[in-house]
């Protein structure tokens, strides 16, 4: 199979090279804190043959790196989770969770960490620079040390303590920005082109909505077809981005026939993709915030791109509030055993938010996106810890 670069907006093609990010022609079009344009999508090229429909494909085969180049860690091949008590009690026998939380640092970004981890070993690259809220710095982090790279992070004060303990423990440079996500992404821009280093920018690299659609030929394996929905979180609009390009790689190949109805899950301090959805634009930044960090983003870097996949394929976009994420994160973990932190569960807070729209029938996928250890102290929010000693069981019993 033949892969290439296409431009998202003008269909402009390019060969893949490490220095090109973004098509330079829409890229010139820019404005101040609006979403990134000229966003490159990787294209496929060529039929699938006699053999790789007989073997069945693997996922490596729709991937612009060759195998040899990947990193030695294990990264995907995530369970498909049959959660048997929600499935009774909510009367949805065909609901399944994509548990990404089993990923090596605990979240969906190490598909992409992987892939750009590969592109750099492939074109004998030693720096990659990430700006993160935290998951991808401890990814990138995690992934990089697993091929000898030097990482360097550029992440939020705010950002939890465990993120940055995470990356720090693989090894990273983290330098800590007074600002926001959005802050941190230009700074890490800016600071990757003078010193020549491989940016892994969620959308500005566009390996990494490549390797996030790895999630979605894996659903596919698992369950021998495509399912009817798909609930995943959006931030920067990548997650979302990435599962649609793996959906229609496997129609483009004539793999599957379909496209999931998929719901876009924010946040509602965090809800520029939806507002654009219904607005036709996206405005001015608003800051946003949110307790669920991982989707904490003013300026959504792949909102045009993700907003085409929602009109094209007729997918939606949906608010929670932080209430309704921290309740779905500990229904999560008290009825399934899975702990995913606050963007996680609210994949399945948005679930619950619509489910009498959907037929009892339909096979649901949520997307759990990153371990609840990673932000213990957003999971305190919900809970109430014990505050009682005892000396005894006498003290207990009386």
């Amino acid at each position: 199979m033949k892969f290439y670069y296409k431009c998202s907006e003008c269909g402009k093609e390019y060969d893949i090279k490490p220095e090109l990010m973004l098509c330079p022609y829409c890229q010139s079009k820019q404005e101040k804190d609006k979403p990134l344009r000229g966003i490159l999508e990787v294209e496929l090229e060529g039929e699938p043959g006699e053999e790789f429909l007989k073997r069945g494909f693997r996922v490596v085969d729709f991937l612009p790196v060759e195998e040899e180049y990947l990193p030695d860690i294990p990264v995907g091949s995530t369970p498909l989770w049959k959660p048997t008590i929600l499935r009774e009690q909510l009367g949805y026998p065909n609901l399944f969770i994509k548990d990404d939380t089993c990923n090596p640092t605990g979240s969906l970004k190490d598909r992409a960490s992987y892939l750009v981890c590969g592109f750099a070993i492939k074109y004998a690259i030693r720096d990659i620079v990430v700006a993160s809220t935290g998951n991808a710095a401890s990814s990138m982090a995690g992934v990089g040390a697993s091929a000898g790279l030097s990482v360097t992070i550029f992440i939020p004060g705010s950002a939890p303590t465990p993120k940055i303990a995470q990356a720090l423990q693989y090894g990273a440079e983290i330098i800590l920005v007074d600002g926001d996500y959005d802050r941190a992404y230009d700074i890490s821009l800016e600071y990757s082109i003078r010193k020549n280093a491989l940016s892994r920018n969620t959308a500005y690299n566009p390996l990494t909505i490549e390797g996030k659609k790895t999630v979605s030929l894996e659903i596919f394996l698992s369950l021998g077809r495509i399912p009817d929905v798909v609930f995943l979180p959006a931030g920067d609009g990548v997650i979302l981005g990435g599962v649609y390009k793996g959906f229609r790689d496997l129609k483009r190949l004539g793999i599957t026939k379909n496209i999931p109805l998929i719901y876009a899950v924010q946040a509602e301090g965090s809800s520029a993709i939806c507002r654009a959805l219904v607005k036709g634009d996206f405005e001015s930044s608003i800051t946003a915030a949110t307790v669920a960090d991982s989707i904490c983003v003013s300026v959504p870097r792949n909102g045009y791109y993700a907003l085409k996949q929602l009109r094209d394929y007729k997918g939606k976009c949906i608010t929670v509030s932080d209430e309704e994420i921290l309740a779905a994160q500990r229904e999560l973990s008290s009825r399934t055993g899975l702990f995913t932190e606050p963007a996680g569960a609210a994949s399945y807070a948005g679930f619950l938010k619509v489910r009498n729209e959907l037929s009892k029938d339909a096979t649901i996928v949520l997307l759990a996106t990153g371990n609840g250890l990673k932000d213990i102290e957003s999971a305190l929010k919900g809970l109430q810890l014990p505050q009682k000693t005892i000396t005894s069981l006498e003290d207990l019993l009386g």
